[in-house]
């Protein structure tokens, strides 16, 4: 089994390792490292005004010639985003009733206020990753339409959808993407769907299952995800007929990573079992650590507001927890394969240690007898 796949041809990239274009974590820098280490690195551009986008890519592009790409969500409810205005108010009063106990905790005035409206950027941030032509666009919690598909293509631009389960993935593929990113439900961040899930059970397969499925329902190149963080998930997904791994939480603990140095610092401390799949966040179902907030939250039986207000709501909270680096309060998406990370390498490193571990593997696999 070669470590080199048809996609890594088909991407110009050297090592079939993709690292995930997770917000506040995959800046610039990051991204460049993963690429010149001949992996594929993904800019994170969730809310960002198409400006920011831009200065973004251009400065991946000032670190490195390689190829990389960049990630958008299309959900359903924030493009366009959810008028503000019809929220009941029952629902906007009973998420502040709860906030305002965490407030009177941390000492932070209380409000009932309606949160700010969720910016409408996601189709000027595609505009720019069109105009740019940036070698990879990265779809995550949405379903393209075939015609954006084709724009892309006409700009030179290959297009990778997330999804979650073998429905979306059918339809995905119907759209003409390059290749598809099936997310076991041991991935941290958000689940890849673009439509909101009844009950954190609804549609969640491990990716030990989903992959399979996947590779079997669609003829377009697969890439794993979910759990992976070592050569050993590399070589796993390999032989399930993956095409390649994408990492996030692996990569939050590296010296590139945006976050703070107790984000990581949580991450490294972190068993397997010290996650939660919960909508206290943002309002759709993800997978963060369990902290004080998770928890009181999710206790409470509080409503949750549409995507993404639910934490604009609660972001006074997520920056007072920040300024004090008390991880107790702070949201951190954060995978099952957290109990697999112990070391704070550089990004590049984590990719050339994948490899050298996936290659060893190989090698002790090729040394079984057989028959």
């Amino acid at each position: 089994m070669s470590l080199r796949t048809p996609l890594c041809g088909r991407l110009g990239i050297e090592v079939p390792i993709f690292q995930s274009g997770m917000g506040s974590v995959a800046g610039p820098e990051l991204v460049a490292e993963v690429c010149k280490a001949g992996g594929l690195g993904i800019l994170a551009g969730l809310e960002q005004p198409p400006e920011k986008i831009r200065e973004g890519i251009r400065a991946v592009r000032r670190l490195t010639d390689r190829p990389f790409g960049v990630n958008l969500w299309l959900h359903t409810e924030m493009r366009p985003p959810v008028d503000m205005a019809t929220i009941p108010e029952a629902q906007v009063r009973a998420v502040q009733d709860t906030l305002n106990g965490f407030r009177r905790q941390l000492g932070l005035p209380e409000t009932h206020a309606r949160p700010a409206s969720l910016p409408d950027v996601i189709d000027a941030g595609i505009e720019v990753v069109l105009e740019e032509r940036v070698p990879v666009f990265s779809i995550a919690l949405g379903d393209p339409s075939a015609e954006l598909v084709q724009r892309c293509h006409d700009r030179g631009v290959k297009v990778i959808a997330m999804v979650a389960g073998v429905e979306d993935a059918r339809t995905v593929a119907g759209r003409g993407v390059d290749a598809i990113v099936a997310q076991g439900t041991e991935a941290g961040g958000h689940r890849s769907s673009w439509l909101r899930k009844a009950s954190r059970d609804e549609g969640a397969v491990s990716t030990m299952v989903l992959i399979p499925q996947v590779v079997d329902a669609v003829r377009v190149p697969v890439i794993a995800a979910g759990g992976i963080a070592d050569g050993r998930g590399l070589v796993a997904a390999l032989a399930l007929g993956a095409q390649g791994v994408m990492l996030g939480t692996r990569f939050i603990a590296t010296r590139e990573s945006a976050v703070p140095e107790f984000r990581k610092k949580a991450v490294l401390e972190a068993e397997s079992d010290a996650t939660t799949i919960t909508q206290s966040v943002t309002g759709l179902w993800a997978r963060y650590l369990r902290n004080t907030y998770v928890d009181a939250y999710d206790a409470s039986g509080a409503p949750v507001l549409p995507a993404l207000v639910q934490s604009r709501a609660a972001a006074d909270i997520f920056r007072e927890a920040a300024r004090r680096e008390d991880p107790a309060w702070l949201a951190m998406a954060t995978g099952q394969s957290a109990g697999l990370v112990r070391d704070l390498p550089g990004a590049g490193d984590v990719v050339a240690a994948i490899v050298r571990e996936a290659q060893s593997v190989l090698d002790t696999l090729g040394r079984l007898p057989r028959g």
